[in-house]
C-alpha cells in the first residue's frame, strides 16, 4: 500500500503556488488601470510587488488551503479563502505604511482584495472538482482496515467507500477483534493508512492493544462505539470535567451571538436600502390585483417559544384561513403577482425589519404559524429544539430541499432535523453559504417555492 501523505502535500503546495500566480496576474492587470501607476519608478514598483508577495506568503502560513483533505466542505473553503484574502490585504497595507510608502494605496487594495477573493473562490471550486475527479479515477487513494461487525461500522464504510471522490479503498476487513489480533500482533500484514475499530467499550484492553499496534505501525486509529452504545449526546467541559448534553450550539457563546447580530443588522440595512425603490412598485401591483393591506402580519413562534408578529408582503387575497392552512402549489388564494413574489422570495423583504427589531435573524429555522407549532409539538419529539435560536428569513432546511408545504409528516421531520443540524453546526461562514444559496433561488426558482 502506498502512503498518500506526500501526494497530499504536493497537491497542497501546487494550490499555494497557483494562489501566488493568481495574485501576480491580478496585480499585473489592475495596477496598470490605476491612475498614477505609470509614474512609479522601477524601485517603487519592485517594493510594492515584493511586499504584496511577502504578505500573501505570511497569510498562507495561517490560512493556506485544506482542499487536499478528504472531506472538506464548501463552507470551510469559503471561510479559509476569505480569511486568507483579508489577512493578505491588511498585512500588505500595514507593511507599505510601515516603510512610509509615499503613495495612496488603500483604495487600490480594496479593489485588489475583491478581485483576488472572487478569482480564488472560483479557483478553489475548480481545484476541488479536479481533485475529486482525480480520486474518482483511482489516484491519491487511501486504504483502510475495518475491525468489527456492528451496523455502525457498516454505515461508516458505506459513506467512505460509497463516494469514490473521497478516495478510500478497503484494505482488509475483520469480523471481530480477536481474529485481527491473532493475525496481526506478530505478523507483517499491511493494514493500509487508517484503521476503524468497532467493539463494545467494555473491551478496553482490546481497544488499547489495537491502538498500540496502530501507533507502532504509523496507522491512524479510530474508535467507533457500537450502535447499542452510541449516545446521541455531545461532549462539553465544565472546567476540566467532561459532561454530555443533548444539544450544544456555538451560538451559546456571547461573542458568536454578537458577531451574528452585527451581521444581521448590517445586511438588513443594506438589503432595505437596495430594495427600497421596489416597495412602491410592489405596493401598486398588490393593490391592482388584490385590494387590501400591503403587509401580511401573522403571529409566529420565535426564540424560546415566544410569539412575535412576522411581516411579509401580502401574496394572497384576504382570507380567514391564513392562520391555519399552508399555501399549496395551486392555492386559489394566491393572486398572480403574489405567486411571483413567493417564487422569487420578494414577499419576505419586510422581514428585514423583523431582523432589525431583533425578532428574527437573517439565517435560522423558519418561524411557523402558532397552529403548526402546537400541532407538530405533539408529533415530533424534537420539534421545539429549533426554537433555541432566533428564527430566520432563510435557513439550512430551506436551501437543502425542505422549503414550502409540509403536507406529510416526514417533510416536517426532515425540516426539523436540518434546523437542529444548523443550530449545532453554526458558523458565520455557514450563514454566508446559506445566504448565497438563497440568492441563487431568486434566479433559479426552487420547485418547492409556492
Amino acid at each position: 500500500m502506498n502512503n498518500n501523505n506526500q501526494t497530499n502535500r504536493l497537491i497542497k503546495w501546487l494550490v499555494i503556488v497557483l494562489d501566488f500566480v493568481i495574485l501576480w496576474c491580478i496585480l499585473w492587470i489592475t495596477l496598470d488601470l490605476f491612475p498614477g501607476y505609470e509614474r512609479w519608478d522601477e524601485e517603487k514598483r519592485m517594493i510594492f510587488w515584493l511586499l504584496c508577495t511577502i504578505s500573501l506568503l505570511l497569510a498562507e502560513t495561517r490560512f493556506s488551503t485544506r482542499i487536499h483533505l478528504r472531506q472538506v466542505g464548501a463552507g470551510d473553503m469559503l471561510k479559509r479563502t476569505t480569511m486568507l484574502v483579508a489577512t493578505y490585504t491588511l498585512l500588505a497595507y500595514l507593511l507599505l505604511r510601515a516603510i512610509r510608502f509615499m503613495e495612496r494605496v488603500g483604495w487600490r487594495f480594496v479593489i485588489i482584495g475583491i478581485g483576488l477573493l472572487a478569482v480564488l473562490l472560483l479557483a478553489r471550486f475548480v481545484e476541488r472538482w479536479v481533485l475529486k475527479s482525480f480520486r474518482k479515477a483511482g489516484y491519491n487513494t487511501r486504504y483502510i482496515t475495518l475491525v468489527g461487525n456492528d451496523i455502525a461500522l457498516q454505515e461508516l464504510s458505506n459513506k467512505l467507500i460509497g463516494n469514490p471522490t473521497y478516495g478510500y479503498r478497503i484494505c482488509k476487513r475483520f469480523e471481530n477483534a480477536e481474529d485481527f489480533l491473532n493475525e496481526n500482533e506478530n505478523g507483517i500484514h499491511k493494514l493500509g493508512d487508517e484503521l476503524y475499530l468497532c467493539v463494545p467499550r467494555s473491551e478496553q484492553q482490546v481497544i488499547e492493544r489495537i491502538s498500540w499496534l496502530c501507533d507502532r505501525r504509523m496507522i491512524k486509529f479510530y474508535y467507533l462505539p457500537p450502535t447499542n452504545e452510541s449516545l446521541n449526546l455531545q461532549s462539553i467541559f465544565i472546567d476540566n470535567i467532561e459532561v454530555f448534553a443533548s444539544y450544544v450550539s456555538p451560538l451559546e457563546e456571547p461573542l458568536n451571538r454578537l458577531i451574528k447580530r452585527v451581521c444581521d443588522i448590517v445586511i438588513s440595512i443594506i438589503a432595505l436600502l437596495f430594495t427600497a425603490l421596489l416597495f412602491p412598485v410592489i405596493a401598486i401591483a398588490i393593490q391592482i390585483q388584490s385590494p387590501g393591506p400591503l403587509l401580511f402580519r401573522q403571529r409566529r413562534t420565535g426564540m424560546d417559544g415566544m410569539e412575535f408578529w412576522c411581516l411579509k408582503f401580502r401574496s394572497m387575497h384576504v382570507n380567514t384561513d391564513s392562520d391555519l392552512v399552508q399555501a399549496t402549489k395551486n392555492d386559489p388564494r394566491k393572486f398572480p403577482f403574489g405567486n411571483f413574489m413567493r417564487r422569487t422570495n420578494i414577499d419576505e423583504l419586510p422581514q428585514f425589519w423583523n431582523v432589525l427589531r431583533g425578532d428574527m435573524s437573517i439565517v435560522g429555522p423558519r418561524p411557523h404559524m402558532l397552529a403548526h407549532t402546537e400541532h407538530y409539538t405533539e408529533l415530533i419529539g424534537k420539534y421545539m429544539v429549533r426554537h433555541f435560536v432566533k428564527p430566520g428569513i432563510t435557513g439550512w432546511a430551506q436551501v437543502t430541499g425542505f422549503r414550502g408545504e409540509t403536507s406529510e409528516l416526514w417533510q416536517m421531520e426532515g425540516r426539523v432535523e436540518r434546523d437542529i443540524y444548523y443550530i449545532q453546526h453554526w458558523s458565520i461562514w455557514l450563514d454566508f453559504r446559506i445566504i448565497w444559496m438563497t440568492l441563487k433561488t431568486c434566479f433559479n426558482t426552487d420547485k418547492n417555492a409556492y
